[in-house]
């Protein structure tokens, strides 16, 4: 009997155990087609935000466990508990704040046109009128278009997907945020950007409204990544 006792007793430890190291991780969505803040090396999830996400799971310990998705699924599976917390060059927008909890800002970023480098008709947002604009589904590209009367757009699930439309002349510009556009020029000579802008815009990490201790966890994080130095590392080695 007393074998049986030791040995229920050993089981339960084990079982305390594996419990407590599943708490210790934390659940982050992302949608890796937006270099350099994610997007897919070799099958790897990698990218500024990914780095950053893992210098805050140092400072809180939490082992990170990086959950690819589509971007407009990321909050309806932040809502159902799939994941902890979202980063992914997310827009901390009045809408979506009525959803979710955002963390400090860690960046800011603004809307821009991609266009083919022969295009010489568009210069400003204004003269997207009549035309016809790629967006990515959910992105704040996609809201800013849609708002634009007079302006059609066509939605992708993927940036790069909109590029290679562009590049064979089936829309005529890109709206997308500067990083990433820039990203895109950089790499495909036959791109350019518009020489105009759009208001800048502040990316920040979505977390549960049922959440806030993991909130103000977080927030501390990123306070000292930025203030030890990490932070400009990885802006470094990214940007």
């Amino acid at each position: 009997m007393k074998k049986i006792v030791k040995n229920l007793v050993l089981v339960l430890m084990l079982l305390l155990s594996s419990l407590s190291f599943a708490k210790g991780k934390l659940y982050v969505g992302t949608n890796a087609e937006f270099p350099p803040f994610e997007y897919l090396d070799k099958g790897e999830v990698v990218g500024f935000d990914i780095d950053l996400v893992k210098a805050i799971g140092e400072k809180i310990d939490m082992e990170i466990v990086i959950k690819d998705m589509a971007f407009d699924g990321l909050i309806p599976a932040l809502e159902m508990n799939k994941i902890d917390i979202v980063i992914a060059g997310m827009t901390a927008n009045e809408e979506r704040k009525q959803t979710v909890n955002f963390s400090s800002p860690y960046y800011t970023a603004n809307q821009v046109i991609i266009l083919n480098e022969s295009n010489e008709d568009i210069k400003t947002f204004d003269d997207l009128n009549d035309k016809l604009v790629g967006v990515v589904l959910g992105f704040t590209g996609d809201v800013v278009v849609s708002e634009m009367k007079n302006v059609k757009s066509k939605k992708y699930n993927a940036s790069y997907a909109a590029i290679m439309e562009l590049q064979n002349k089936k829309i005529d510009a890109i709206v997308l945020d500067s990083e990433t556009a820039l990203n895109y020029v950089k790499h495909n000579k036959s791109l350019k950007l518009a020489e105009t802008s759009g208001e800048p815009e502040e990316y920040a990490i979505a977390i549960s409204k049922k959440n806030i201790e993991l909130l103000e966890k977080i927030n501390k994080a990123l306070e000292e990544i930025k203030a030890d130095g990490t932070y400009d590392s990885l802006l470094k080695k990214h940007m």
